[in-house]
Formats: C-alpha cells, sequence, structure tokens
C-alpha cells in the first residue's frame, strides 16, 4: 500500500509561530487560512519604495490571512477578516503573467508567507511559461524556521518588516513575543541570501528594511535603528514609515497597551526619527513624507483599491477589475 503524500501545511510550521495544525485537514491557524491560496488583489501599485516600483509599477498581489493580525493594520480586511478569493495555483501563474502584461516591473508578494509552497510553486509555474520578472518578497519579517533558505530558490528582492526588536511590546502588539528574536535571524539571513544589486534606478537584487513609526513609542524606534545601523547598515536599505492612522475604535482595540494610538505621529516624532537616522549614521535607504491629513488606508472591497492613482488593478477578489 502506497503512503499518502504528505502536505506541506500538515504541522503548519511556516511562520515564527509554528502552530503545528493540520490545515490541509481543515483546521485553521493563526493566520486564519486554510490550504488553498487565497488572493484579495493583484494590480500594478506605484506607492512602494521607487527602487521597486520603477517605471512601471510593482505587480503586487494581497494574500489573504496574515500570521501577525495587528490590531492597527490598515489592511485588516484582508489580515484579519479574510477578505478574498481562494485560487489555483495555475490562476495564480496567470495573474503573475498578466500583471508583465500590464507592464510590472517585478511581481511584489505582499504577506504570504502562510502560502509559501504554494506560491513557490506558482512561480515555477510562471516561469515555465516565460515570467521573467524579478520576484519581491513583502513580509512581516515573521517567517518560519528554513523559511529563508525556501525563499531564496525564488525571491530576488526581500522588503520585510522590522516592527519591533522589544519582546514584551511584541507580546502586547501581536502576541508573538518571540518576534524579535525571529524577525533578526531573518533579516540576517536575507541579507546574507541577496547582496544588493541595481539594475539602472531598480533595485534587481537584495534586502529592504521597513519600519513603520507609531505615535508615542519613539524608543522603539531607537530600538530597531541602532540595530539595523550595528547589523545591516552596509548590507542593506531602510525605509522608514509614518503612514499610521488611527481606526475606528481604536481606543478600544488599544485599551491598556503603550503608544498613543488614536493620534497619528507627530512633527516632533517624524523630526525625532530623522535625527535618529543621523544618530546612527543611516544615509542609504528611503523617508516616507511627512505625516498629512490624507489616508492611505485601502478599501479592498473595491476593486479601485487603493486611494488616489496609487495603483490600477488587473486581478480582483470580486470578479472584476472595475470599480
Amino acid at each position: 500500500m502506497n503512503e499518502k503524500k504528505s502536505s506541506p501545511y500538515s504541522l503548519c510550521s511556516l511562520c515564527g509561530r509554528s502552530c503545528g495544525i493540520d490545515r490541509s485537514g481543515g483546521e485553521r491557524g493563526f493566520c486564519g487560512m486554510g490550504p488553498e491560496l487565497r488572493i484579495a488583489w493583484a494590480g500594478i501599485h506605484r506607492g512602494e519604495e521607487p527602487v521597486i516600483c520603477g517605471a512601471g509599477g510593482s505587480g503586487a498581489v494581497f494574500f489573504s490571512g496574515c500570521t501577525l493580525q495587528c490590531f492597527f493594520c490598515q489592511n485588516r480586511q484582508i489580515s484579519r477578516d479574510g477578505m478574498g478569493r481562494e485560487v489555483s495555483i495555475p490562476d495564480f501563474a496567470d495573474i503573475c503573467l498578466s500583471l508583465r502584461d500590464r507592464g510590472a516591473e517585478n511581481i511584489n508578494l505582499v504577506t504570504g508567507g502562510h502560502f509559501l509552497p504554494s506560491i513557490a510553486r506558482g512561480i515555477a509555474l510562471a516561469r515555465r511559461r516565460g515570467l521573467g520578472l524579478p520576484v519581491v518578497w513583502n513580509s512581516s519579517g515573521y517567517d518560519g524556521p528554513g523559511a529563508v533558505e525556501a525563499l531564496a530558490d525564488f525571491v530576488d528582492v526581500f522588503v520585510p518588516d522590522l516592527k519591533t526588536l522589544d519582546g514584551a511590546l511584541a507580546s502586547a502588539l501581536f502576541g508573538a513575543p518571540d518576534y524579535p528574536g525571529t524577525v533578526r535571524n531573518a533579516l540576517t539571513r536575507m541579507a546574507a541570501a541577496r547582496p544588493l544589486s541595481f539594475s539602472g534606478d531598480s533595485l534587481r537584487s537584495g534586502l529592504i528594511v521597513r519600519h513603520l513609526v507609531l505615535p508615542g513609542l519613539m524608543d522603539n524606534t531607537r530600538e530597531v535603528l541602532a540595530w539595523f545601523s550595528e547589523n545591516l547598515k552596509d548590507r542593506a536599505l531602510i525605509s522608514v514609515m509614518f503612514q499610521y492612522t488611527p481606526m475606528e475604535g481604536i481606543e478600544n482595540a488599544a485599551a491598556g497597551l503603550p503608544g498613543s494610538w488614536s493620534r497619528r505621529v507627530s512633527r516632533a516624532e517624524y523630526h525625532e526619527t530623522l535625527r535618529l537616522l543621523d544618530l546612527f549614521h543611516i544615509q542609504e535607504g528611503f523617508i516616507q513624507e511627512p505625516p498629512g491629513l490624507e489616508s492611505l488606508t485601502p478599501d479592498f472591497s473595491r476593486a479601485a483599491s487603493f486611494p488616489g492613482n496609487l495603483a490600477e488593478p488587473v486581478w480582483f477578489h470580486r470578479g472584476t477589475a472595475a470599480s
């Protein structure tokens, strides 16, 4: 009798939580997802770092679910509420090829760590069918053991978050006290796997570390930038963001937690961040514009999910790319 082939979603350990549950058998992990790829939106995104967007924009694919599910997430419709549609691996490959045909500079995989085995198969299929674009891995940095090595087989550019290096804060914000150790290990491996390499003004290989400055938590930003300076400054680019936007009901969600969640980052915090970058001699990277009144929060219930001219839909979970 032949043994049944084990699914990569059995005893799942794809993220740092290593839930160990059988997603292939109908269980749901912390990410909220089963074994089938689930996608909410794909299109040409022009709001990423300039070396990612290039002239044609980044071919972004937003996956449903998340291994952190931060209560302040701007993408909560898909990260926490699971908005999206299940797609087959051939359909995912088709989406990647459609992005290429629309002029995308790369294939930008957003928060897909809990689908890593299926994504790898889909990219391999797309490449057999002619996809030649670089692949960007856009993640929380909370990748499980062995994930970076598996990703290095098909990812050219890593763009992980570095949210915090404070275990107590990580526990309070997203229930992952081991996040600091996990993300330090992942980022160090990513930098070693993909040295910085450019083609003109576009990044073809390398690591961009994103850090979202949170209001009232400047000590957290200081610790993150100090670590980056000591460990990655000459091997990676930093991208500092100020786009935190308070959501309705955030005061209740953040009750008792450190931080000032009912407001945006202040001008004083913005200038303090600039001072810290100078203090730690961090010169290579990107700084988001000072916070304003506009919202960058997407609405994934609409095909035109992003505000302004930030993005152009190519595929949408409700079956049409028209708003």
